[in-house]
């Protein structure tokens, strides 16, 4: 094993760079608060692992959407506990990525020179909010059909380019099929990779540049 190792060693600098994360020193001034941007890391990882489970049963049409999550929770091996886990951590993730931008921001971490950083901050925040919304339809049920109404509806209002956007919302007119299958593709393909994309911005440069002091 040694050996395997050491032609590693050679080639990566594994030592190096093991050596680099356990040395780093964590200021004094830090507490709990300062936790709440890895506690909306874990609830995504979370969120991304349950949401793959029932990508197995699920079925995004607007036949079968609302039977196959019945089917989840009823038939589904454990499939009651995965969807549960994935619901609430989605309201974890919301609220603890909520508290986080207060923290940073009440303690001045958006200036100079994390300006990057708060900005990245913001868009992940953003994708945060999409996921819930685009979510928020998948089950095809009463609440998710008339949230998801209501909100590819707002943009109705902006002059000239409302009634196109709408429909760039929704595939149509209406909400339908097409809605709910541009909605499951975002949900499970464009936002996470655009979130995993901003996260791998979003932390180096807080390595780099440190924790923000106190107040």
């Amino acid at each position: 094993m040694s050996k395997v190792y050491d032609w590693f060693e050679e080639r990566l600098e594994i030592q190096a760079i093991a050596d680099d994360i356990t040395s780093k020193y964590v200021p004094p001034h830090v507490n709990i608060f300062y936790c709440l941007g890895g506690i909306t890391l874990t609830c995504f990882l979370v969120q991304v692992a349950t949401g793959f489970a029932m990508t197995f049963y699920y079925r995004p049409t607007v036949t079968e959407a609302f039977a196959s999550v019945q089917y989840i929770m009823t038939e589904a091996n454990f499939g009651w506990l995965i969807r549960s886990v994935h619901r609430w951590s989605a309201s974890m993730m919301v609220l603890m990525m909520i508290l986080h931008v207060f923290r940073v921001y009440l303690t001045g971490g958006f200036k100079k020179p994390r300006e990057l950083t708060w900005v990245t901050g913001v868009v992940l925040g953003v994708l945060t909010a999409s996921f819930g919304v685009t979510g928020y339809s998948l089950p095809r049920d009463q609440i998710g059909y008339w949230a998801v109404k209501i909100v590819t509806g707002v943009p109705e209002a902006i002059p000239v380019i409302g009634l196109p956007l709408v429909e760039l919302l929704r595939g149509s007119a209406s909400v339908g099929q097409s809605t709910l299958t541009r909605f499951y593709s975002l949900h499970t393909f464009v936002l996470p990779l655009l979130t995993a994309v901003f996260m791998l911005m979003h932390f180096p440069m807080i390595r780099k540049q440190g924790i923000s002091g106190p107040l």
